[in-house]
C-alpha cells in the first residue's frame, strides 16, 4: 500500500466514523421526537376513547334508569290507584 493509499484510507475511516457519530445523534434526536408524538397521540386517542365511553355509559345509564322508572312507577301508581279505588267503594 502506497503512502498515499494508507492516508486516503485513514481520511476515510475518520470521515465515515464523523458520519457514522452524527447519523447516530440524528437518529437519537429523531427516536426522541417520534416516541414524543406517537406517546401524545396515543394519549389523546386514550383520552377521547375514555371520554366517548363515558359519554355512551351515562346516555345507556339514563335510558336505563328512565325505562325501569317508567315501568316500577306505573307499576306503583296502577297498584296505589287500585288500592285507593278499593277503600273507596
Amino acid at each position: 500500500m502506497t503512502k498515499q493509499e494508507h492516508i486516503r484510507d485513514q481520511v476515510l475511516d475518520q470521515v465515515r466514523n464523523q458520519v457514522d457519530q452524527v447519523l447516530d445523534q440524528v437518529w437519537i434526536q429523531v427516536e426522541d421526537q417520534v416516541l414524543d408524538q406517537v406517546w401524545i397521540q396515543v394519549w389523546i386517542q386514550e383520552w377521547i376513547e375514555d371520554r366517548v365511553w363515558i359519554q355512551v355509559r351515562n346516555q345507556v345509564l339514563d335510558q336505563v334508569r328512565d325505562q325501569v322508572w317508567d315501568q316500577v312507577g306505573n307499576q306503583v301508581r296502577d297498584q296505589v290507584l287500585e288500592q285507593v279505588e278499593e277503600e273507596l267503594r
